[in-house]
């Protein structure tokens, strides 16, 4: 599957700016979301090919709304990528064991967020 579509999720203005940004320079459409209900109706409307996940967001966070997504059938297939300041490895085993495919820590380094993106193509 080549990865065309990217739902980004992050209640930051700023970051999902960047993230935006970034992807959308090297050729992905973009869709954002700021909390999980914007991110169910998206997934709902248009389904994208890999979700950036943010952790720290209120009412659902990114660790919640991966475990919905990832173990609803209708979007079992997509993957999701976590993209959090949380660094500690502990919040890298759990986003794993709630459904997300990889791990990104923010700042962003956009070299290697593309790369993680390309594994899925």
């Amino acid at each position: 599957m080549t990865i065309r579509k990217i739902l980004v999720v992050d209640d930051s203005k700023t970051e999902l700016y960047h993230l935006s940004d970034l992807l959308g320079r090297r050729g992905y459409a973009v869709r954002t979301a700021e909390n999980g209900d914007e991110a169910f109706r998206r997934l709902g409307e248009d389904l994208p090919d890999l979700i950036l996940m943010d952790v720290v967001m209120p009412g659902q966070n990114g660790f919640q709304l991966t475990r919905l997504i990832t173990r609803d059938p209708r979007f079992a297939s997509v993957p999701v990528i976590m993209c959090t300041s949380k660094n500690q490895q502990t919040d890298k085993v759990w986003a794993q064991r709630q459904g997300a495919r990889d791990y990104v820590v923010k700042p962003v380094d956009a070299d290697e967020l593309v790369a993680k993106i390309r594994a899925f193509d």
